[in-house]
């Protein structure tokens, strides 16, 4: 199912003007604060209801302001995952679950309570109350309790924002099974660049109000014109496979036929894997480097050059593994006469991908 997203609305001082395709799939919006993330998400589910727009799924439409659609959020069956797990304090995990089963309609297609409990890991929860859960086991009975409700789409805005670096490692997997897993398209709000490499089918990127790239999400993070979360943000996404699991602590995997060394990944062996590489922690060698401690280095060539306001520069780099980028300064692509077309080599520190930066692909 495709979402079709139009949207303008004008507000004092800022003017939402938008339109973008959500295929199946995680689609995360993505932007700086205040590019408009939230308030596209709202006009989305109903609770903003924009000057012009049109939002549908073929002959499912939730708004058509030419068509005076205007469905009431009650009515556009969506599903919606806020920063908070925002669960009844009365009532059991279990009741929490059959309080979003008891509002889908009796005639929609529903998640089997089963498999939903199962993929989420929370039958041990089922007879406790909230106030019993921590942040990330709050999150994921709200992501029960939404399923289960038989939504045409599920809303997530900024989910984890909420939660400590522990949590929200708990909970990422969750989604990239729900990615996987579910039929239900996912539109995702988050500035989290770890989040977006991790589990965005596709990305939209927001800036005052305007789309300025949409897209498959290796094409996107690995565009070197763009950082909506800043330069120390850029990063580009490779998929790989877990080879094996070595003595000394080192998980080898594969890429474009391309090993790649990491700290000890716990999954096993022919598991895929996406990866994001900070550009900040590549570094470019014209020669293939000898004597380094680095265990990775990815052959390629340049396909295009960027250059900061500052004294910095972002390379992409295009390799057999997939497109890299690396943050330089401008001072060593001067110094190294880099330039489009140019074989070089990148090369990254195992110890420099954070566990937070790999994901499984179910």
């Amino acid at each position: 199912m495709m979402l079709e997203v139009a949207v303008k609305h004008a507000f004092k001082g800022f003017s939402l003007d938008v339109a973008f395709k959500a295929p199946p799939g995680v689609t995360v919006l993505s932007g700086r604060s205040g590019s408009g993330k939230t308030t596209l998400v709202n006009a989305v589910a109903g609770l903003l209801m924009p000057d012009q727009g049109c939002i549908a799924s073929g002959d499912w439409v939730l708004l058509d302001t030419a068509k005076g659609v205007r469905l009431r959020p009650h009515k556009r069956r969506l599903g919606y995952v806020f920063q908070e797990g925002r669960l009844f304090p009365h009532l059991t995990v279990r009741q929490n679950l059959a309080y979003g089963a008891w509002f889908a309609p009796k005639d929609a297609l529903r998640e089997d309570t089963a498999r939903v409990v199962e993929m989420l890991g929370i039958g041990p929860l089922l007879d406790r109350r909230p106030a019993a859960l921590s942040g990330g086991e709050k999150q994921r009975v709200a992501i029960g309790r939404a399923l289960l409700s038989a939504p045409r789409l599920i809303l997530a805005d900024e989910p984890l924002a909420a939660l400590d670096e522990a949590r929200k490692a708990e909970i990422l997997p969750y989604f990239e099974r729900l990615r996987d897993e579910v039929s239900v398209p996912i539109l995702y709000v988050s500035h989290s660049a770890s989040e977006v490499a991790r589990l965005a089918t596709t990305v939209v990127v927001l800036d005052a109000g305007r789309v300025v790239a949409q897209g498959p999400a290796a094409d996107v993070l690995g565009d070197p014109h763009l950082r909506p979360g800043g330069a120390r943000d850029v990063g580009a996404v490779l998929t790989a496979r877990v080879l094996r699991h070595h003595e000394d602590g080192l998980t080898e995997l594969q890429a474009g036929g391309l090993s790649l060394f990491l700290p000890q990944v716990a999954a096993a062996p022919g598991s895929s894997l996406r990866i994001r590489i900070a550009a900040h922690d590549v570094i470019l060698s014209c020669e293939r480097p000898q004597g380094l401690s680095a265990l990775n280095i990815l052959p390629g060539t340049i396909a295009e050059m960027r250059a900061g306001d500052g004294p910095g520069a972002i390379v992409a780099l295009d390799t057999a593994a997939g497109r890299v980028l690396a943050r330089i300064t401008r001072r060593s692509a001067t110094a190294m006469a880099l330039a489009p077309g140019m074989r070089v080599h990148a090369v990254i520190k195992s110890v420099a991908v954070a566990a937070f930066d790999i994901g499984l692909v179910f």
